[in-house]
């Protein structure tokens, strides 16, 4: 039984005595990873005249979709981040491309810091008056990016255009 116990100890042991990011975060980042470039290519693909287009009258368009994501990002992250976000109103209401792809891109800079600054103990560990746990905070941004870049997936395509994830597949390999 001593055995069979000494390589699991020496694994937390070692585990422990680094600050490695751990099995939980070695899977949640490569998520993030992949949805940010599918949201930030897609904010770079779609031209500048479709940034008011949308699929229906109620929906929202492309460029109100772009700053959804920036201010979810900022508002989600800001609660597992040790750096807080900037104000609302320096990224808030932005409507041209330029604006918006610039944007998008600090806001998950701001996220991959937040995100890469876990462990797998600091993400499981509740925090605030809720006991928010930051490992929920993390796969809900997973799941609402993925929900968010595949309504996008609608527009591209109606444009005639490719989505980012598709051409990534389509791509001859090197």
């Amino acid at each position: 039984m001593r055995i069979a116990l000494f390589p699991f100890v020496g694994f937390l042991l070692a585990s422990s005595a680094f600050p490695a990011q751990g099995p939980l975060m070695e899977t949640i980042l490569p998520q993030f990873d992949t949805v940010r470039m599918n949201l930030e290519q897609t904010a770079e693909l779609m031209p500048e005249a479709d940034y008011a287009y949308r699929l229906t009258p109620p929906q929202r368009s492309v460029a109100e979709w772009m700053d959804h994501n920036i201010t979810m990002n900022y508002g989600f992250c800001g609660r597992i981040s040790t750096t807080p976000p900037p104000e609302a109103s320096t990224y808030r209401g932005k409507t041209d491309k330029a604006a918006l792809v610039k944007t998008l891109k600090e806001s998950f800079a701001f996220c991959e810091q937040a995100f890469k600054a876990q462990t797998d103990e600091t993400a499981l560990k509740p925090f605030g008056q809720r006991n928010a746990v930051p490992v929920n905070v993390m796969i809900s941004l997973l799941t609402l990016w993925n929900e968010h870049y595949g309504n996008l997936v609608g527009y591209i395509r109606t444009k005639g255009m490719v989505p980012p994830s598709t051409a990534r597949i389509a791509a001859p390999k090197k």
